[in-house]
């Protein structure tokens, strides 16, 4: 079985889904989640807080620079992750086109090494 990180690619601006809209959008991520696990091929998965809560940490001669929000500001940014094991590429696309009908968002599949 080999691993692939599906990636939740979501929109920095633009109107939100409605709360009736993101009802069903969670009740089908719901499914979507529930689909892998029973299949067997779910490993891990988790939503991401928005890119403003984020903390990045680079080298500064010996020490550490931190600063507050994202490591690159852009039109989008992962909103949240799986990662699955499957048999090969064909099944993580399977299964990222079901996240894709899910989520409503594009779904970025990449293997780990």
């Amino acid at each position: 079985m080999r691993r692939y990180l599906l990636s939740v690619i979501e929109p920095s601006e633009g109107n939100p889904p409605t709360p009736q809209e993101m009802a069903e959008i969670e009740a089908d991520v719901d499914a979507f989640d529930q689909g892998l696990r029973d299949a067997g091929v779910w490993v891990f998965s988790g939503g991401l807080l928005p890119p403003g809560t984020a903390t990045v940490l680079r080298p500064k001669d010996d020490g550490v620079l931190l600063s507050d929000g994202p490591f690159i500001e852009g039109k989008e940014h992962l909103g949240g992750f799986c990662v699955i094991a499957v048999e090969d590429l064909d099944e993580a696309l399977e299964w990222a086109g079901k996240a894709m009908r899910a989520t409503r968002l594009p779904i970025e599949v990449r293997p780990f090494r």
